[in-house]
């Protein structure tokens, strides 16, 4: 299924499957992608963060990488990830375990790691790997 990902500010993401199917303006996506369903975020759209530091405490491995993608984050370095059952909780929801920090872009064709902020920073969505992992309306 192909869905596209738009916000008030940051252009439109269409997504399929696990990868970014197209980069563009609303218009220019939907007339790719005629039929596609169309999710509208307020805020602004664009790459997912790395979460860089110790992963947030909470009460299981599942709540610690559901605390990261609240974030905007899709991916964790390797260095605090410090337990098999830690780990499986990001493999479970395609979080993605970092050797080191890269750099995040939306690109045509990557893995589509997206993520929208409001005007105060919040993050109001996260899409890791094509899927929904958080919203937050």
């Amino acid at each position: 299924m192909l869905t596209i990902h738009t916000a008030d500010e940051g252009g439109a993401v269409a997504v399929e499957g696990a990868r970014i199917a197209g980069v563009g303006t609303l218009a220019e996506i939907q007339d790719r992608f005629p039929g596609a369903r169309v999710r509208s975020w307020p805020g602004v759209l664009g790459p997912a963060r790395i979460h860089e530091g110790p992963l947030p405490d909470a009460p299981s491995p599942r709540e610690r990488i559901h605390a990261v993608l609240k974030t905007g984050a899709t991916a964790v370095l390797a260095e605090h990830v410090d337990s098999p059952e830690l780990r499986a909780a990001a493999d479970r929801n395609g979080v993605e375990i970092l050797a080191g920090p890269r750099p995040t872009a939306v690109v045509d064709g990557d893995r589509a790691d997206l993520a929208v902020f409001d005007k105060a920073g919040t993050c109001i969505a996260t899409v890791c790997a094509g899927r929904l992992l958080h919203r937050l309306r």
